[in-house]
């Protein structure tokens, strides 16, 4: 079966840091984002072979500078996000929303701020459904 590559897939969890430190700044050098890395240190060349890979897998973006290469995010911190939970759900949890909110919720349990949220969000949602024609 041949992948698609026309739309980015998922990171890794070394491109997720990457990704978020692009997020906090966008358009940075290999050298830039070493600087601002408040992970484990990598190499120039370690780092710049996996923003070429990166793009090559359509989740960064390249612009040259010069002798330099600026990189950003392809997509937006909450597009990625949605992505992630999209996937997990479709493969632990086949499908099932439901059990992965189940699962989140038993797994840690919220402040009663955080419920309070969730629960507006869900009145939210149900507001929504109402309003769908059948």
């Amino acid at each position: 079966m041949e992948e698609d590559l026309s739309k980015p897939r998922n990171p890794t969890p070394a491109e997720l840091e990457i990704l978020r430190a692009l997020w906090k700044s966008p358009g940075s050098t290999v050298r830039e984002l070493m600087e601002s890395s408040t992970g484990k240190p990598q190499g120039y060349t370690t780092l710049l072979k996996m923003l070429q890979i990166m793009h090559e897998k359509g989740l960064v973006e390249r612009q040259e500078d010069g002798k330099a290469h600026r990189y950003s995010a392809a997509s937006g911190q909450s597009e990625t996000r949605t992505g992630l939970v999209t996937d997990l759900i479709n493969r632990a949890f086949e499908g099932a929303a439901k059990t992965l909110v189940m699962h989140a919720l038993a797994a840690k349990r919220p402040s009663r701020e955080e419920l309070a949220e969730i629960r507006k969000m869900l009145e939210m949602y149900e507001e929504r459904t109402e309003e769908e024609p059948k």
